[in-house]
């Protein structure tokens, strides 16, 4: 019954925005740590943004530093990812991820737990 579910995935512009929304159910998100993960054809899953459990602690891959925020709200057992400024680059599948630990340790996913479905974001104009 453990399930995350992202949504707000779609095409967009270059120079656009979007805001990708991770829900959880089945289980509450307070003591776990969350990753946004993203996948391009032919490239490795890679780590794009880290939360702590409390929202206290996050990190960015270089390449979204600036134009990514992540951001969450225990309340509402939701984590999200705006996403400003978006660049063909970003085209890709994005997963939501949790780890059974209050932070990561390099916002990789040799550390997941868990895994949502992914939603596609196609960056075009």
């Amino acid at each position: 019954q453990l399930q995350l579910v992202e949504s707000g995935g779609g095409l967009v512009q270059p120079g656009g925005y979007l805001r990708l929304s991770c829900a959880a159910s089945g289980f509450t998100l307070d003591y776990y740590a969350i990753g946004w993960f993203r996948q391009a054809p032919g490239k490795e899953r890679e780590g794009v943004s880290c939360i702590s459990s409390s929202g206290g602690s996050t990190n960015y891959a270089d390449s979204v530093k600036g134009r990514f925020t992540i951001s969450r709200d225990n309340g509402k057992n939701t984590v999200y990812l705006q996403m400003k400024t978006l660049k063909p680059e970003d085209t890709a599948i994005y997963y939501c991820a949790a780890a059974l630990r209050p932070t990561f340790r390099i916002c990789d996913s040799t550390e997941v737990n868990y895994w949502g479905q992914g939603t596609q974001v196609t960056v075009s104009s």
